[in-house]
């Protein structure tokens, strides 16, 4: 439509005979072909390039039908290369769309292996849409053999077309690619970007996720409004989740009729209807078909059953939610667009909504690829069908490769721990030219919930995240962004992107897609951080013991910490030796520790660098060591005041199985004040605002009476254990809770991204 134009489509028929136009696609069935681009004549007769199709809108690419004829290329001069000037631009340019299936993909390969001796001077442009999905190689490397890619069939295809094509560009696209950055960069024949990445801009008039939700919104809750608030204006909660929810799903589909008629309103009242000829409404709860058939039966008898021309009922539910919530919202967003003054004016234009959406006997159509069967449902057809007005019901297929036009109102349940496919699924996202006010998203708020319940996902909190992880991913983009003469100031390979991880149960893409990504950072102020892959080697231990001993030297008398178990009711103590230190001097031993294993604790670390660089979010760290009353197994180290030595067991290979004791976190987290008050005066005489807590455990692995000499004990012989809470206050660092990045296998183990740099 706006590439190949109408006179390459046409090639040369005359658009006024009939019978010429037979078996030429989009000409006499497509409504918006008059808005197809036109060249003025075909671009040859101009000095251009004509584009020859060898796939069609009904066709996929055929082998032998236009393959082989449709690749050759006739070269004027014959001892120059195809690429020359002087014969490229001689030649049509070809243009082929071809699914990412593989029978179709390796018809396409054995094609083009029989075109002797151009391949090597063809240019080719590889366009990969939703390049996350399918192309990544997701072979665990576990398993590969001698170290070589196992690779999944469309990800070989991929590479082996690229090997035939040597002049070959391949572009990914896609909404979400944060599967692509995790491909290995060292791998040449994967499709790791390794040369660019762009993000495109947001196009005027267009809805994404942050027309959904308050992100940057300064407005206090109690004060939002349809006029300040886009969640307000926008977003519908689903009450109850976790079971099915007439109520909810009811107002949704009122609101779809509602939409509709507001629609036929406007274009009764002088608004241009092209935005209007589609309506649809979206439901997606679940992946399984057999649910797909239970719910659509479900909807058709809701639908039957609400008396929307019949049922004054129907007519007094309909009235009541058009005067609190459609035409509230009109009024504060689109103000300059016609509406009815009330329901009874808007009431014709409801029945005339219901006909369409019933025309052929059901309102709802199911859609989930069996088959693709769906295709075939003329009802179904955006581009042939003058008016679509269905609600729709379908999983996979409505994720990604369908395009749901018209779409206003979105009944949506379906959860899943992936940040990627989460966004394939909004669908409810685009352009939306005279209809903004008439969109809403049913989706589940955990705010909403009549019972409590743990396993409840809050979806629209889930968006949220992702939301902030699209943005923080934007902003690492902007570093490929810049040019210098020509040429990108820096590439994805030599600092692969960060992407971020908002939520913890919410990853960035499948397991299958993350063999090759690196958590690089995890900031989580508030929240316990507990490294156990401490030393074994005993050199190792008197080195971490020998830089704590500094900070102990200002350790107070004993002093009792008292806290709450709110599921059993009982008091707990704890008594400690306690200091105050600075975040400097706490970096100070962090940055110097020696570890069995370092890499767990590396990306907390990071963040408390981060923090380093931002000293109005932190104070200070009040240091803990418990202190037990009565008991012997205390020992001084180097001269320091007396210690109580605990006991860890290393389980899992060198690890210790854990570090705090839990009666003795609340109150590390109420001094961080990562919970509320307490009712205990020493708790709350050290808790404030910018402090962390450290619980530091001298560890011992051995009988104390083989090791402690003489009140004294060797610093070889103590691993110094410690759980840290950052402050809570501290999320004002900006940082995402859990950063990921691309281990290049070229570049042995080494750190991608320098974050000391």
């Amino acid at each position: 439509m706006e590439l190949i134009g109408q006179e390459n489509i046409l090639r040369g028929v005359d658009v006024d005979d009939l019978d010429s136009l037979v078996g030429i696609d989009y000409v006499g069935d497509d409504e918006e072909w008059p808005q197809f681009v036109s060249h003025g004549a075909r671009p040859s007769t101009r000095g251009r390039f004509d584009i020859e199709r060898l796939t069609t809108r009904d066709r996929d690419y055929q082998s032998l039908l236009q393959g082989i004829r449709g690749i050759e290329f006739d070269k004027r001069e014959r001892r120059l290369p195809l690429y020359d000037p002087r014969n490229l631009h001689q030649v049509n340019a070809r243009v082929m769309v071809v699914k990412k299936n593989k029978s179709v993909l390796d018809k396409l390969i054995r094609d083009l292996k029989q075109v002797r001796g151009l391949l090597g001077e063809l240019p080719a442009l590889i366009i990969d849409d939703e390049s996350d999905q399918a192309s990544v190689n997701t072979t665990n490397p576990k398993k590969w053999e001698s170290d070589r890619p196992n690779r999944t069939a469309i990800n070989s295809r991929i590479g082996e077309l690229l090997k035939l094509l040597p002049r070959a560009q391949y572009v990914g696209y896609t909404a979400t690619p944060f599967a692509n950055v995790f491909i290995d960069p060292s791998d040449s024949e994967d499709i790791f970007p390794r040369d660019f990445l762009i993000s495109l801009p947001r196009p005027d008039g267009y809805m994404g996720v942050q027309d959904f939700h308050d992100l940057d919104s300064s407005v206090p809750h109690s004060e939002r409004t349809y006029a300040n608030s886009r969640a307000k204006a926008h977003v519908r909660g689903i009450y109850c989740p976790d079971e099915r929810d007439d109520a909810s799903m009811q107002e949704a589909m009122d609101t779809f009729v509602l939409t509709g008629a507001m629609k036929l309103y406007r274009a009764a009242h002088g608004v241009p209807d092209g935005p209007f000829r589609h309506h649809t409404m979206l439901v997606h709860e679940s992946v399984r078909k057999d649910d797909h058939a239970e719910l659509a039966a479900r909807l058709n008898t809701m639908w039957h059953q609400a008396g929307y021309t019949t049922s004054s009922t129907g007519h007094t539910r309909l009235a009541g939610l058009f005067e609190r919530d459609v035409r509230q919202v009109s009024l504060a967003l689109a103000a300059d667009l016609p509406a009815p003054s009330s329901y009874d004016e808007l009431r014709p234009y409801v029945s005339q909504a219901c006909s369409r959406i019933r025309k052929g006997g059901s309102p709802v159509v199911i859609v989930n690829g069996d088959s693709d069967r769906y295709f075939n449902q003329l009802d179904l057809d955006f581009d042939r069908q003058p008016h679509v007005w269905k609600i729709l019901v379908g999983g996979t297929k409505l994720s990604r490769g369908f395009t749901v036009e018209g779409l206003t109102v979105t009944y949506y349940r379906r959860t899943t721990q992936q940040a990627d496919t989460l966004m394939q699924m909004g669908r409810w996202f685009g352009f939306r030219p005279g209809y903004r006010d008439l969109v809403r998203l049913y989706i589940s708020r955990a705010e909403n919930l009549t019972r409590a319940s743990k396993s409840t996902v809050d979806l629209y909190e889930a968006f949220e995240a992702i939301c902030l992880d699209e943005e923080s991913f934007r902003d690492q983009l902007t570093q490929y962004a810049e040019l210098v003469d020509g040429k990108p100031l820096v590439t994805p390979k030599e600092i692969p992107p960060l992407v971020s991880q908002h939520l913890p149960w919410l990853k960035p893409s499948s397991r299958v897609k993350m063999y090759n990504a690196r958590i690089e950072e995890i900031a989580r102020p508030g929240h316990h951080i507990e490294p156990t892959a401490h030393p074994t080697n005993r050199a190792h231990l008197a080195h971490n013991t020998k830089l704590w001993l500094p900070l102990l030297k200002g350790l107070s008398a004993p002093e009792t910490f008292t806290s709450h178990d709110e599921k059993s009711g009982k008091e707990h103590h704890l008594t400690a030796r306690i200091t105050s230190v600075s975040h400097a001097e706490l970096m100070g031993v962090l940055e110097h520790l020696e570890w069995w294993n370092h890499a767990p604790f590396l990306p907390h670390l990071r963040f408390l660098r981060e923090l380093s660089k931002k000293p109005h979010l932190i104070d200070d760290w009040l240091l803990l060591t418990p202190y037990y009353t009565g008991r012997g197994d205390s020992a001084s180290v180097l001269g320091s005041v007396p210690l109580a030595l605990s006991r860890r067991e290393r389980r899992r290979v060198h690890i210790f199985g854990f570090i705090s004791d839990f009666k003795h976190r609340p109150t590390a987290k109420r001094i961080a004040r990562a919970i509320g008050p307490t009712s205990d005066p020493v708790t709350e005489r050290h808790s404030r605002d910018r402090r962390g807590a450290v619980l530091l455990y001298p560890v011992i692995e051995e009988d104390p009476s083989a090791i402690v000499r003489n009140g004294e004990v060797a610093p070889e012989n103590v691993a110094m254990v410690f759980s840290l809470v950052p402050p809570a206050s501290a999320v004002g660092a900006g940082r995402p809770p859990i950063t990921f990045s691309t281990i290049d296998k070229s570049r042995s183990d080494a750190a991608i991204v320098d974050m000391n740099g």
